[in-house]
């Protein structure tokens, strides 16, 4: 892709907002670190896993850091609506494709970063993945395809909330879902409801085939589930974003 074209321009627009702003910063990559060391030193030790708690929560944790990105991106897409840039972008003729995907693209590379230095903390409390080279190849495609279909939703949401404030509470509830999957617990020992709930929510396969696939043992079925989900999570956010832009724009 040719450097200066608009896409890639918004790309480094976009990414160079985020490293800027020390909160996104915080909540994206230095967040899902402090809530490893919560859980692997003070509550690991009160669950029974079946494995080293370690072990088990990293791929759960991996998705979290997916997801405490994504208040940002949500903000940074409202604020371009509500303060005029957009119309900047339409003088200048820039598409708005190029718009949207390049808060998309950022929103994934900042999810990459994240989840490296998330993996690189965990490896030094003694993350040991059985996984192999391939099973690695299919763990980063399963982030990637996460992160693309995650990014697309929470544009829409941003697109769709009234005010900055409102677009970042709007990603709230994809932060606090992964809380309620196998990240953290198995989803069989929940109580009855919750329990349900965590077994057919979109998080809980994603997790568990990147969980296989760490583990060396992946399961076709669970990823068959996941990406599908990743898929229509990507398709309804790509619409919903394109029609609320063409709306708002």
């Amino acid at each position: 892709m040719n450097a200066k074209s608009p896409s890639m321009v918004m790309l480094r627009r976009n990414f160079k907002h985020i490293a800027r702003n020390p909160t996104s910063v915080f909540n994206a990559i230095l967040m899902p670190i402090v809530v490893m060391f919560m859980f692997v030193y003070m509550l690991g030790g009160a669950f029974s896993v079946g494995t080293r708690y370690i072990d088990y929560a990293t791929p759960g944790l991996m998705l979290l850091a997916v997801c405490y990105g994504l208040g940002a991106t949500a903000t940074s897409v409202n604020s371009d609506m509500t303060k005029g840039i957009i119309n900047r972008f339409k003088v200048m003729d820039v598409s708005r494709g190029a718009v949207l995907t390049g808060h998309v693209v950022a929103s994934v590379l900042t999810n990459v970063i994240a989840i490296g230095a998330l993996v690189g903390v965990a490896f030094l409390l003694g993350f040991s993945p059985s996984a192999g080279f391939l099973d690695w190849l299919g763990v980063a495609g399963m982030v990637v395809l996460l992160g693309f279909a995650a990014g697309w939703l929470t544009v829409a949401l941003g697109l769709a909330a009234k005010s900055p404030e409102t677009a970042g509470m709007a990603a709230v509830p994809l932060v606090m879902l992964p809380f309620f999957s196998s990240a953290i617990v198995p989803a069989e020992k929940m109580g009855a409801g919750v329990r349900q709930f965590a077994e057919y929510q979109p998080f809980t396969p994603i997790i568990e085939t990147m969980r296989g696939l760490l583990n060396g043992t992946p399961s076709t079925s669970d990823a068959v589930v996941a990406v599908a989900w990743c898929v229509g999570i990507a398709l309804v956010g790509y619409l919903w974003a394109r029609s609320t832009f063409t709306k708002r724009a």
